[in-house]
């Protein structure tokens, strides 16, 4: 694939905004550090990011104060779920000094494939799926991967229980008992008739928890549900595309009554695993694991290499057909994103 060459005058234009943004944030870093030699500051104190507003982070505070903060340019980015230092400054502003080690941290690549943070410190990622629109098993192993390669434990909703009827009943409790048969938790739910919403409420406290999963499927109905004191939008289904519309525009953290965090992401169609290899995309299919490294080639592809530990597992019954072709397919288009990447070559 060949970029298109800049003329110089376009070349010339993102080299001045590229500076003026640079000059603009080594003066507010200047400032900072003005404020902090000269003692002007407040003491610090402990806090949690809420939410990200461009230049500036919600954080929350012990006490439970809320306070728009500004950020050190040293401390990178800054996602929800962060601990961090902060301080208040003169003017009633706030300024976060530092930041917390992370326990772990749910990345996705943008349309460059460049790996953009989206929450830290998440405990369960609940990737919620429903009926309509239709959960595929493809998709759902993406996020699965995602979640295994994050440290953070994945956990499955089957939302919009009551789209189960005589016809997709069986399809469904198949697919329900195939992840569990992995060791996975599936919670089944549905906010319209507010079934199963207690024993998510039960598993998801004192816990930090992300809900993912395409458009439409109801993450924002169930948050609404369990916490209906917050305004959230809730977006419908598109009635001509069955497709869900995009309604959350910036991850934020809720406080749920009994105890426990729950981080409302941007509603996303299909979860990229571009800046993977083979190597993690294995890790990220838990039955893999203990037949990693028993290939007969290190380089083994599992594919029709003589000697596979993973071939065997699958022919023994031990991986099953759907998991072994779904591997293989976001193999295969991590390969076709890296062709493109370099052209082709």
């Amino acid at each position: 694939m060949t970029k298109r060459k800049l003329t110089r005058q376009q070349a010339w234009r993102i080299e001045k905004i590229q500076d003026e943004r640079a000059q603009r944030a080594n003066k507010k870093e200047a400032k900072i550090s003005e404020h902090l030699e000269s003692g002007e500051l407040g003491p610090e104190q402990n806090g949690i990011i809420i939410a990200h507003f461009g230049t500036q982070v919600l954080v929350e505070g012990e006490d439970g104060t809320q306070l728009r903060c500004y950020m050190r340019a040293n401390l990178g980015g800054l996602v929800t779920g962060d601990r961090v230092v902060w301080c208040t400054g003169v003017d009633g502003t706030g300024i976060v000094v530092a930041r917390g080690q992370r326990h772990s941290e749910l990345q996705r690549p943008n349309s460059h494939g460049e790996l953009k943070p989206v929450a830290a410190n998440v405990d369960y990622m609940v990737i919620v799926v429903a009926p309509e629109p239709e959960a595929h098993r493809n998709l759902i192993d993406r996020y699965l991967v995602a979640a295994e390669n994050s440290d953070i434990l994945p956990v499955l909703c089957l939302n919009k229980m009551d789209l189960i009827d005589d016809d997709n009943h069986a399809h469904f409790a198949q697919m329900v008992a195939d992840y569990q048969a992995i060791g996975y938790t599936f919670i089944l739910a549905c906010t319209k008739i507010e079934e199963g919403l207690d024993d998510l409420k039960v598993f998801l406290k004192d816990k930090i928890s992300v809900f993912v999963g395409q458009s439409g499927v109801g993450k924002s109905s169930i948050i609404q549900a369990l916490l209906p004191d917050e305004d959230i939008r809730v977006g419908k289904l598109s009635e001509g595309t069955r497709k869900g519309k995009h309604t959350t525009t910036t991850a934020h953290l809720f406080h749920f009554p009994s105890g426990g965090d729950l981080i409302d992401s941007p509603g996303i169609r299909e979860f990229g695993l571009w800046h993977m290899d083979m190597e993690e995309v294995l890790y990220g299919f838990r039955e893999f694991r203990p037949y990693l490294g028993h290939c007969k080639f290190r380089d083994c592809a599992h594919l029709e290499e003589p000697g596979c530990a993973i071939r065997k597992a699958h022919e023994d019954g031990k991986i099953s057909d759907l998991r072994m072709f779904n591997f293989q397919q976001i193999v295969a288009s991590l390969n076709d994103v890296n062709m493109r990447w370099n052209g082709g070559n």
